[in-house]
């Protein structure tokens, strides 16, 4: 995807964490934006999400 923009709509956080921007939107507007890191330091939806998918990800009483 050099030089090109590619748009990625996941919900799966992991899909996006190398992305060079992330937009978190809810209800068709934009409520956070920046990169995995800056997103994680603020503290908002997107965190709320990451810890969320990391804690199912790694819950033994989650089976495949």
């Amino acid at each position: 995807t050099q030089d090109k923009t590619t748009l990625v709509i996941a919900h799966r956080l992991s899909t996006v964490i190398d992305a060079h921007e992330i937009l978190v939107m809810d209800k068709g507007g934009i409520i956070e934006r920046g990169n995995h890191v800056a997103l994680l330091a603020q503290g908002g939806r997107y965190s709320e999400m990451w810890l969320m998918q990391q804690t199912q990800n790694t819950d033994p009483s989650v089976t495949s």
